[in-house]
């Protein structure tokens, strides 16, 4: 035995240290990782810039985006979403969406991805006039119109989901924010809502729902109108479980937008339970598997300062903010809006990794931490990459990274096939519809490297592929 092992040494077949009997275990390499404080250019996740666009009946009004002043908030500022607000005023009046319009919207689509961001995407037909409270009629349209325009908008939105991160409700109301109303409450007291009114806000979500890719997420407003749709509790008995998340479901695909955040005790209407804390608790258990995501609107000190922003950030696992509004609320955070910006949505980061290889097989662990305040609410692709100056294997591996939630370590374990040849070892967490490592329109940057996922660590980030250098080599054969 001892001339046979020696013989294969020889020719390589076994390390040195695999000298020892076969029933003993590989050797493996174990690596520990540092952590990063870096803000990092994640997708759907972190402050956005807020973009409105309109049309009016002249056809005038609309305001397309552009492509510089987007790539300059993800490369300058690390925000790699906006807010389109598009306003469809003109339409209010008329079932049929004009051409043109669509036409602007795809433009739009088209600069996000030259960009390399994504959209939050709202419809809504009607700004407030002058005077408060505003006068009526407000200016949106009855629930048959809004159906037939969101079947309308259909195409449009699953030919360019990948560019969409979620969609809010919208459409009701002023600012698409479903209160003050012509048709979906009584506009002279717009907080009597009949059950009428109410089958017709499910119809619009409904019909959201549907055009829809079945992997795409929707907000409503407030709580309140999930729970009165679909007939759930508040309370944490009313948020979603983990058997329920990403079933495919209505309940799983609806979170909330908090558009009063921290500026009043129940953010001026937001939280309509008695006591509040009933729909904090209902949004802190369904946001571990939906987006929360909004902006503060006026300052409520000392709820709206940072000590307590922060905290209920993070119990109700905040996606992202709007950076612009309100000025004084983030004026307030000082230089805590730095941490902000590092643990809003997910912020991941390897700890340890740990490779070996046996008879033509790779089994790699990883641990995952989870040090956002959300975890991703839109798939992933998780690849295992074995990397060399000839060849790039990627192996898509089981994982779900919308379970790694906040404040988790998770720990996975792959065992893959590789052929022989010596490689670094690399993770790649993709965006399942932007993995390509094709150029964006008129940029060097590839698909995968702006659309992937960063691990908050040192030297672990591959910019030019978007993979995670696991800092690990492995020799097959």
């Amino acid at each position: 035995m001892r001339r046979l092992a020696a013989s294969l040494a020889v020719v390589g077949l076994l390390l040195p240290t695999q000298t020892a009997m076969a029933h003993h275990a590989p050797p493996s390499t174990t690596v520990t990782y540092s952590t990063s404080d870096e803000v990092i250019s994640n997708q759907e996740r972190g402050f956005y810039h807020h973009a409105e666009t309109h049309y009016y009946a002249d056809n005038s009004g609309y305001v397309p985006l552009d492509v510089t002043k987007l790539r300059n908030f993800r490369t300058q500022e690390h925000i790699t979403q906006i807010l389109r607000l598009f306003y469809l005023e003109k339409f209010a009046k008329q079932d049929v969406i004009d051409q043109h319009y669509l036409d602007l919207m795809q433009a739009d689509f088209n600069t996000a991805r030259a960009a390399g961001v994504k959209m939050i995407v709202r419809f809504a037909y009607a700004l407030p006039g002058d005077g408060w409270p505003p006068p009526t009629p407000y200016g949106d349209a009855p629930v048959a119109r809004v159906v037939k325009q969101i079947k309308q908008l259909t195409p449009i939105l699953r030919k360019n989901a990948d560019m969409i991160a979620v969609v809010q409700s919208g459409f009701v109301g002023l600012w698409g924010e479903g209160y003050y109303t012509d048709y979906f409450s009584n506009p002279a007291d717009p907080s009597q809502v009949s059950d009428q009114n109410w089958a017709d806000r499910k119809a619009v979500i409904d019909a959201l729902l549907q055009a829809l890719p079945k992997d795409k997420m929707v907000q409503v407003r407030t709580p309140y109108m999930k729970q009165r749709m679909y007939g759930l509790p508040t309370g944490t008995a009313g948020g979603l479980t983990a058997q329920q998340a990403y079933n495919g479901s209505a309940v799983a695909r609806i979170g909330q937008h908090n558009d009063c955040f921290l500026a009043s005790p129940d953010d001026f209407g937001t939280y309509l339970s008695d006591p509040l804390q009933l729909d904090k608790d209902f949004v802190a258990q369904d946001t571990n598997y939906v987006p929360e995501g909004g902006e503060t609107c006026g300052v409520d000190a000392p709820r709206s300062e940072w000590p307590s922003a922060s905290a209920e950030m993070a119990q109700l696992h905040f996606s992202f903010l709007n950076i612009e509004y309100h000025p004084d609320v983030l004026a307030s955070w000082g230089d805590n809006i730095t941490i902000a910006k590092q643990k809003l949505g997910y912020r991941f980061a390897l700890t340890q990794s740990t490779v070996s290889q046996s008879h033509g097989k790779v089994d790699v662990g990883v641990k995952i931490r989870n040090d956002g305040w959300a975890a991703p609410y839109n798939p992933r692709q998780v690849q295992l990459v074995f990397q060399n100056s000839k060849h790039t294997y990627r192996i898509n591996v089981p994982a779900d990274p919308r379970r790694w939630g906040a404040g988790q370590t998770v720990s996975l374990n792959w065992s893959v096939k590789v052929p022989a040849g010596k490689y670094k070892v690399l993770l790649n967490i993709a965006d399942p519809k932007l993995q390509s490592q094709s150029h964006l329109p008129g940029s060097t940057e590839t698909y995968n490297a702006v659309y992937a996922v960063q691990l908050a660590n040192n030297g672990t980030w591959q910019p030019t592929t978007g993979y995670n250098d696991l800092g690990q080599t492995v020799t097959i054969g």
